[in-house]
């Protein structure tokens, strides 16, 4: 089968299309015959090194499908179930994949394998940062980063589900545009210095209840300045470089802060943790409240242009890999 595969850690040129063997799954284990493959940022730094891996390695983290193998004490799936999957690097940049049997769901019939493989680890982190991470509530102001995003789009379409007021920021007058598409109440420029004073100015002075900041180095400071008293800063994300250091005395100083620095798999650990985080993302997707934005597509033989597009920013919306 056809795998995208690195032998050594690098720029977008390290990503390899190669002809590997196609896995057999193992006792407990299914092999998912993909129908499309997400693209995330956080690959990028499984690329480039920044988080290590052991090489040679198929990059690839979440993926949707259909079901052509089982093995030995499979209980959850059966050939021909359509079935989705984040976990970790799992090689889903190919076109099958082996997966445990517990860290995948089955979809329904209403999400296609090109929506599944678009928000299975984005949907799930939203999932996460606004029910379990933090729990927004209807009354609160949250700001939201890169609010254009595979991420950002959809965190502002389920906190404006939730009731929530949400500013979000965006690096151009284009994003700003598709930011407020997705629900935003207010779309400020991150590139504008005075972006913090904005958020006080359009929250009374009082600031947010929650930052999801997904940007990191360049912003994570100015996040820190637009939290209310007791506010909480989710660092989720690192497009802009990893966060810097934070005293926790500027905790103390900014108004009792509570700092986070959260990933999804230490929140779908269990397999009931999956499921139940998996049955809210499909809930809200059936009930129309979030809708992906799908903004690119490329060939799976691509994915090094893919990666390319993503880190000169100028992907919007999610992008897949199509075997």
């Amino acid at each position: 089968m056809l795998a995208i595969q690195i032998d050594r850690t690098g720029g977008p040129e390290v990503l390899t299309p190669r002809q590997v063997p196609t896995p057999e799954p193992g006792p407990g284990q299914i092999r998912i015959r993909h129908g499309a493959v997400g693209l995330n940022y956080v690959e990028t730094y499984h690329r480039s090194g920044l988080y290590p891996l052991t090489l040679p390695k198929v990059l690839g983290q979440e993926a949707a499908g259909t079901v052509d193998a089982v093995g030995e004490d499979v209980t959850r799936f059966k050939v021909g179930d359509r079935a989705a999957y984040v976990a970790g690097s799992s090689g889903a940049y190919a076109e099958a994949a082996v997966i445990d049997e517990g860290r995948a769901v089955k979809l329904p019939d209403f999400v296609s394998d090109e929506t599944a493989a678009a928000v299975m680890l984005k949907g799930l982190t939203v999932e996460m940062l606004v029910h379990r991470c933090y729990a927004l509530k209807a009354d609160q102001a949250a700001l939201v980063h890169a609010a254009a995003g595979g991420v950002g789009g959809l965190l502002v379409q389920w906190a404006k589900a939730i009731g929530a007021t949400v500013i979000g920021t965006a690096g151009s007058p284009a994003k700003a545009d598709l930011a407020r598409g997705h629900g935003a109440d207010h779309v400020l420029d991150y590139g504008d210095a005075a972006w913090p004073d904005q958020v006080r100015a359009l929250t009374g002075g009082g600031g947010v209840q929650v930052a999801y900041d997904g940007v990191g180095k360049t912003t994570v400071e100015g996040s820190m300045k637009s939290l209310a008293k007791r506010g909480w800063l989710v660092v989720y994300g690192g497009a802009s470089g990893p966060a810097p250091a934070v005293d926790p005395l500027a905790l103390m100083r900014g108004g009792s802060l509570v700092l986070t620095r959260p990933t999804l798999f230490d929140y779908i650990a269990e397999t009931a943790e999956l499921d139940a985080a998996a049955e809210a993302l499909f809930a809200v997707l059936g009930s129309g409240a979030v809708k992906p934005l799908i903004g690119q597509r490329f060939a799976l033989k691509d994915a090094a242009a893919a990666h390319r597009a993503l880190e000169a920013r100028q992907t919007v919306g999610s992008t897949l890999l199509i075997p």
